[in-house]
């Protein structure tokens, strides 16, 4: 007899995904004159990398303005909002998605955050998470500042304000070199756009242009597949360490920090969070995951009827592992695409009926099948396990799970909202003892070689601390000053 599933709940006994959610996406467009409808696309071609909130700040050339809400990019602007931000904003725009990490979920959190400081006003849209910022925080309020969020994209705000760095001759380079963490960044002031991205690359960070009416136009956004939308060409990443300034004048770039170390791109982008469409770290999102099949397949043949994804994210990988294995793929599995947030009571069996909604097994492709279910990832698992017992209620003879990384047993410090480690199923348990949880026949991870094999660049240039707990910056002692070069190639192993 199986043990009783608990789904995690919220306080109104809503639902929530219990895998990782994505941080932010951000977007920024100077001098177009349709540069808050085409924010407006950019965000929603992103709307896979958060979906609590979302913000348009827009510039006419003195002053700014702002519009952000709780909710989806369709549930905060409507034509008349965009009408009005449009007629505000003919300078430039800043749009942001979010998924919060650090301050919560709650309304005063929404971004673009919006302030006045001695240099004017600035909308800050911020894709990352800042280990520091409760250090500068602390300091900020020891000082007799007053905080309106509870956000680390606050602290950024209150650090390019205060004097220290006003009176650097690059008040903006003064500030980036004084956080620790992931940012990829857009800052809006009256006059010009910035974009800056860490000197570790964790986020992506791209860079485009619009050609038009004998005008170029430049666009910056976390993904290519938002350049795309709104018909810009990719030209590159921002680089690590780079600031970008975008203004009447053209675009022109500048370095906050020298520093030559390995970059620390989260591989985590490629196997669950970015869109298929989109190019990161220099491959495209799509074929890397079918790439992460295939040699799932390699590492973990099995007898079986067919492969089958879980949806959607599964989907790439599994494609992967069916061609490689030779085996059928089949989709045994249909997602309800018109199924949001469902608020109902926290009892157990109202739990499992709304997972159920989400996702619908197809009994007569099942019924009395060797089946072979490729995920991206197993987060906590209780979701993963409601979904197994579903494909065994609905007649599966053998249920084979493949899993296209390795197992999360450490907490993400750079920008994906991770469980703490005593939430991670991985954390303690062996995976023979988390294929005893779930329920399967036989349940295989892809190998950390085996992952970093199908990526483009060296393997220590990515982060994946999730899965070794060795960190590149030491999340437990966060340092507040300015980067230093000496330290910084340091690996630090989770405490």
């Amino acid at each position: 007899m199986r043990p009783d599933v608990h789904l995690p709940v919220d306080q109104s006994g809503s639902i929530f995904a219990p895998g990782p959610r994505e941080k932010c996406g951000v977007f920024g467009i100077w001098g177009h004159p349709r540069g808050v409808h085409l924010s407006y696309l950019g965000l929603y071609a992103q709307q896979h990398r958060g979906q609590e909130s979302a913000g348009i700040a827009v510039s006419d050339g003195v002053t700014l303005e702002a519009t952000a809400g709780m909710g989806l990019v369709s549930d905060v602007f409507n034509e008349d909002t965009l009408n009005r931000l449009a007629r505000a904003g003919t300078a430039g725009a800043i749009g942001h998605n979010r998924y919060s990490t650090a301050g919560g979920s709650k309304a005063c959190n929404v971004q673009p955050l919006l302030q006045s400081f001695v240099g004017g006003q600035v909308a800050v849209g911020h894709n990352g998470n800042l280990i520091n910022a409760e250090a500068h925080r602390r300091e900020f309020e020891d000082a007799g500042h007053i905080f309106h969020t509870t956000s680390d994209t606050e602290v950024i705000v209150h650090l390019l304000a205060s004097p220290a760095q006003q009176s650097q001759a690059d008040p903006i380079a003064a500030t980036l070199r004084r956080l620790q963490g992931a940012f990829s960044l857009v800052l809006l002031f009256p006059d010009r756009l910035e974009a800056a991205r860490d000197p570790w690359g964790w986020r992506p960070l791209v860079l485009g242009k619009i050609e038009e009416g004998g005008k170029t136009y430049f666009v910056v956004a976390s993904e290519t597949v938002a350049l795309h939308v709104v018909g810009a060409t990719f030209l590159r990443e921002v680089e690590p360490g780079e600031i970008i300034t975008i203004n009447a004048k053209g675009m022109t770039s500048r370095r906050f920090t020298d520093r030559s170390s390995q970059p620390a791109h989260c591989a985590f982008e490629h196997v669950y969070f970015a869109s298929p469409a989109s190019q990161i770290f220099g491959q495209n999102v799509q074929r890397v995951r079918e790439l992460l099949g295939e040699a799932l397949s390699r590492e973990a043949p099995v007898d079986a009827d067919f492969v089958m994804p879980m949806p959607d994210s599964g989907r790439s990988a599994a494609n992967g592992y069916a061609r490689a294995s030779g085996l059928p793929y089949r989709e045994g599995i249909v997602p309800n695409r018109y199924v949001g947030r469902t608020f109902i009571k926290p009892t157990q069996e109202a739990r499992r009926a709304a997972v159920r909604l989400k996702l619908n097994v197809v009994e007569e492709i099942v019924r009395g099948q060797r089946v072979v279910v490729v995920d991206d990832s197993v987060v906590r698992g209780t979701t993963t396990r409601e979904k197994m017992i579903q494909i065994r209620e609905a007649g599966a003879k053998e249920i084979h799970l493949r899993i296209s990384c390795p197992p999360i047993r450490h907490p993400c410090h750079f920008g994906v909202d991770f469980a703490t480690r005593d939430q991670l199923i991985a954390a303690e348990r062996s995976v023979e003892e988390i294929r005893e949880f779930l329920g399967v026949d036989s349940l295989h991870y892809l190998s950390l070689e085996g992952m970093l094999g199908c990526m483009q660049h060296k393997a220590e240039h990515y982060c994946s601390a999730c899965w070794t707990g060795q960190y590149r910056l030491d999340p437990d002692k966060p340092e507040t000053g300015p980067i230093s070069e000496a330290g910084q190639l340091k690996i630090f192993a989770e405490k």
